[in-house]
């Protein structure tokens, strides 16, 4: 495909609350202007929370062939099958925040290089596992707080959401800001070339990182704030509005 000759070079879409509706599906309209993008030479690139097992099958589905931010950064996949870099989270990182998750008595879950791990199955030893992400979901704030406040104490972590009511942890200075700015190297484009597209706390140093950062209609305020523009949300098609009025132009 030839060099395209539009202004951003690079969309990059966080998956739940933004491409996927709520029902976790793609519309028609989302995948035909996709599809539009594509054909005109635009990089699409998956930029997620989610491991690289449970963003494929939507990958597939739209035909890419691209790069790929998983785990909220700790993954970046030079091809869908292809892992470029991982970033993992310290044993003893993991052992303590499971004890947190303990003493809270909060749900909790960790990705695994292999796995999902949760509150319902944790190994009886961390040793043999690669762990790239913790996250804790619990309802009440106060405790979500408390979370907070211990993890901020312990250091060397990246704290962010991927809704109001959960906490995920990766290494410290790893996001999908650090994976994006990757995948802009392996692409030979800049960060001002990029469109970043997302809903929570996660997406929130990429928006602000890249050349347009936009929020959905359905986005945390704190992320509304800092975008450059605000969208439709993710039931009613705004990542058609993103590819038509912003980077198809």
């Amino acid at each position: 495909m030839g060099e395209n000759q539009y202004k951003y070079k690079l969309l990059a879409l966080d998956m739940d609350g933004t491409l996927l509706n709520d029902n976790h599906e793609i519309s028609l309209e989302t995948i035909n202007w996709i599809n539009k993008a594509i054909q005109e030479g635009i990089h699409v690139c998956l930029s997620t929370g989610r491991a690289a097992m449970h963003a494929l099958p939507y990958g597939q589905q739209l035909g890419l062939e691209t790069p790929m931010v998983t785990v909220n950064g700790s993954e970046v996949w030079k091809s869908p099958h292809e892992l470029w870099r991982r970033y993992l989270l310290d044993k003893e990182l993991i052992r303590k925040m499971h004890q947190i998750a303990v003493e809270t008595g909060s749900w909790f879950w960790a990705y695994s290089t292999e796995e999902l791990y949760n509150r319902d199955r944790w190994p009886d030893t961390l040793d043999t596992q690669e762990w790239l992400k913790f996250g804790y979901n619990t309802e009440n704030d106060e405790i979500r707080h408390q979370i907070l406040l211990k993890l901020q104490d312990m250091g060397g972590l990246e704290i962010s959401n991927s809704s109001m009511t959960n906490l995920e942890i990766n290494p410290a200075g790893i996001s999908k800001a650090s994976g994006i700015a990757e995948v802009c190297d392996l692409l030979g484009i800049t960060l001002e070339q990029v469109v970043a597209v997302g809903d929570s706390l996660n997406d929130l140093a990429v928006i602000q990182a890249v050349g347009l950062g936009v929020a959905m209609g359905n986005a945390q305020d704190t992320v509304k704030e800092a975008a450059d523009v605000v969208v439709a949300s993710n039931n009613d098609d705004g990542i058609v509005e993103v590819i038509r009025d912003y980077v198809l132009v």
